[in-house]
């Protein structure tokens, strides 16, 4: 197992992701396997990868408990336990639910501290709330640090850099490691690239989550595939995938959720060795990469003569991002999340089909029609 180091620890770089753990026969997402995900900490354990994530909503709640299950089994020194806290939902930033709901995480997990703990998902709607001083988050988790319940404290974020910086110029010098979604699919798609940047500048280890982008890079097309076997013909389509993130300056550690003793199996062997992509092989992978996303997107160069020209006023290229965002991925929590944190008026639903913008798009984009698109799919 490749490891690295972080302050006095070493850890291993391919960590346990408990966010799609194996289910029972014929279960929903609360009906976690127990007796599976044991024999895949099991093995986890057994090649080194001694690093368990997971958080207070996975599966239903229940993620918590059936890996505080599978660990109870290890002496507790013996592995690393990251949970988080459930800012994602505005509603758990509160002084009167902070404590409550740390003391039940531990509860869950059958612990006495974390390892890890992160403020869960930093973006548009929930980073004043989380920095409120009346809120007591950052207060309250600060002092469970210093108790020794948190081992180190760091945050997780799918807001966009200016949100991360908001964040880091606030509460930055308390932040150990900071985990984003990387992978080479976002790396411009979603400005990983600068997050990641920001992270370094600020020498911030970073960790990783989606580095398969929700599989999407683990089923490549064929000619996808094709274009990368030339240049690394026994590389599998996930291989590559790690490879990239093991080329990125500052990443510590990789996590994956794992659904089946063979998916961890595969990516144990993977982490065996570390293999950063050379020069050509990252253009090549970037170029594959860009390939997925204008098939499928619109392109907006963010020029902004549409902004001059919309009579409400809207962010037209910001709103674009995001419907390209949920168009590739098909769904997805983070458009509807940043949209969610604009004013009604500010919304793609507000957009009156004038269509001024269009009249000046250098691109000829029909953006009215893909706002109404976008409204319609947000409900």
């Amino acid at each position: 197992m490749i490891t690295k180091q972080f302050q006095n620890l070493t850890l291993p770089q391919l960590g346990f992701g408990s966010m799609r753990l194996p289910l029972l026969p014929g279960g929903g997402d609360e009906d976690a396997d127990q007796a599976a995900v044991d024999r895949m900490v099991d093995t986890a354990m057994a090649r080194g990868a001694n690093y368990f994530d997971t958080a207070y909503g996975y599966h239903g709640g229940k993620s918590e408990v059936v890996i505080g299950k599978a660990l109870s089994r290890y002496p507790r020194e013996s592995f690393f336990l990251a949970d988080k806290f459930p800012g994602y939902d505005v509603d758990n930033i509160r002084a009167d639910k902070v404590e409550a709901i740390f003391e039940e995480q531990l509860r869950r997990c059958g612990v006495e501290y974390f390892d890890f703990y992160l403020f869960h998902n930093v973006y548009e709607r929930n980073v004043e709330p989380y920095l409120d001083p009346e809120n007591r988050v950052v207060e309250y988790l600060l002092e469970q640090k210093r108790n020794g319940r948190i081992r180190h404290l760091g945050f997780s974020a799918h807001g966009a850099l200016p949100v991360i910086r908001k964040f880091l110029d606030a509460v930055g010098e308390h932040m150990e490691f900071g985990q984003l979604q990387l992978n080479y699919l976002d790396w411009d798609f979603q400005q990983a690239r600068d997050k990641a940047a920001e992270l370094n500048r600020r020498n911030i280890p970073i960790w990783v989550m989606e580095p398969l982008r929700g599989g999407r890079l683990a089923r490549l097309t064929e000619e996808e595939a094709e274009k990368l076997r030339a240049l690394r013909p026994g590389e599998s389509p996930v291989g590559w995938a790690f490879r990239f993130l093991q080329s990125v300056p500052g990443v510590t550690v990789i996590l994956s959720g794992m659904s089946s003793q063979e998916q961890l199996e595969d990516n144990l062997n993977l982490f065996e060795t570390e293999t950063p992509l050379t020069d050509a092989e990252m253009d090549a992978l970037l170029k594959v990469a860009g390939g997925m996303v204008n098939s499928r997107t619109l392109p907006c160069t963010a020029c902004r003569y549409c902004v001059d020209h919309c009579p409400r006023g809207l962010d037209i290229p910001n709103l674009l991002a995001l419907y390209n965002e949920h168009t590739f991925t098909g769904g997805g929590f983070i458009a509807p999340m940043a949209v969610g944190a604009l004013p009604e008026d500010k919304r793609p639903s507000a957009c009156i089909g004038c269509r001024s913008c269009e009249r000046v798009c250098p691109q000829q984009l029909k953006i009215s029609e893909a706002l109404a698109d976008f409204a319609r799919q947000l409900g």
